[in-house]
């Protein structure tokens, strides 16, 4: 099942194109990374999907419905700018919230409960929410997003203001939710995390797609790899055609290989002038896609 199709949809504001053509689909119980640079397009397309800003052509389709608001209590959304009623007491807005999401009375307390102890909240509980702190206050929002069981969530920069703790707490429990067949789609600039949580992506950059699919399949499509090398001795071996750029940390270095370079070539050279105690090739990691894609579209945008 198709929980979200979008299809050619383009927004602009004033002669400013924000979104030029963007088309993608998602099936249920994916974690769908929509990535991109700072100013790429990415909440202007998730408020699109939302209806919080109509499309000035194209077509969006929610769970079969053409308006979100249709299905708006199976969505949980996570805007990037935080905002809740600050004089409010915890357990006050989590009700507040779930009344607005129609949630069956005899179902929230019990889901308040275990979502404030899980986000090791339950002693804020009686507290008003300016008297958390920015990282609490963001946890806090976070289960007003998807206390009510959301089918479809959608977070935008959901790790912003979080300790390394809190963010991997987060990881658990959006992987839990995926396990239970939500469908995810999590939108970022920061690769790392979208690399550990996201099956499919779509890469956005000044308005428009510049790659969508698997990440799996995106990576083995990417053609280049990277080499990782624990040497002893000479790094004469780094003077070779076959690398495009390396960072040499003493008697370990990260190679990046060239367009055409051969691995097999580089471990030759190495093992003349170096004893080699690891040899190992990688797959780019999505953070090296990422750099690699959004320059080459930059650039190409500058030449035109």
């Amino acid at each position: 099942m198709k929980v979200l199709e979008v299809d050619g949809i383009n927004k602009n504001f004033g002669k400013f194109k924000a979104v030029d053509d963007v088309s993608f689909s998602i099936d249920e119980g994916v974690i769908f990374g929509l990535l991109g640079p700072n100013g790429a397009g990415k909440t202007t397309t998730i408020r699109m999907i939302m209806n919080i800003i109509i499309p000035d052509s194209g077509r969006i389709s929610v769970m079969g419905n053409s308006d979100a608001r249709s299905s708006t209590n199976l969505i949980g959304y996570l805007p990037e700018e935080r905002g809740m009623y600050r004089k409010m007491k915890v357990q006050n807005l989590l009700l507040f919230q779930a009344k607005l999401k129609k949630m069956p009375k005899s179902e929230v307390k019990t889901a308040m409960d275990a979502w404030l102890e899980r986000l090791e909240l339950m002693d804020w509980k009686r507290k008003k929410v300016e008297e958390l702190s920015k990282g609490m206050q963001q946890k806090l929002q976070f289960i007003t997003t998807v206390q009510h069981k959301p089918k479809l969530l959608i977070l935008d920069e959901p790790f912003g203001g979080l300790d390394p703790i809190n963010q991997n707490l987060i990881k658990d429990i959006l992987l839990d939710l995926k396990a239970q067949g939500t469908t995810i789609i999590f939108s970022t600039h920061v690769m790392e995390s979208a690399e550990k949580l996201c099956e499919e992506i779509f890469l956005i950059n000044k308005g428009k797609k510049v790659l969508y699919g698997k990440l799996g399949d995106i990576k083995k499509g990417f053609g280049r790899k990277n080499i990782y090398i624990e040497y002893v001795g000479s790094d004469a071996f780094l003077k070779s055609d076959q690398i495009e750029k390396y960072d040499n940390y003493g008697n370990v270095v990260e190679i990046k290989l060239a367009a055409d370079g051969n691995p097999q070539k580089i471990l030759h050279e190495a093992i003349k002038n170096a004893e080699i105690r690891k040899f190992e090739i990688k797959e780019p990691s999505l953070n090296d896609i990422f750099i690699e894609s959004v320059q080459s579209t930059d650039s190409v945008g500058d030449e035109s």
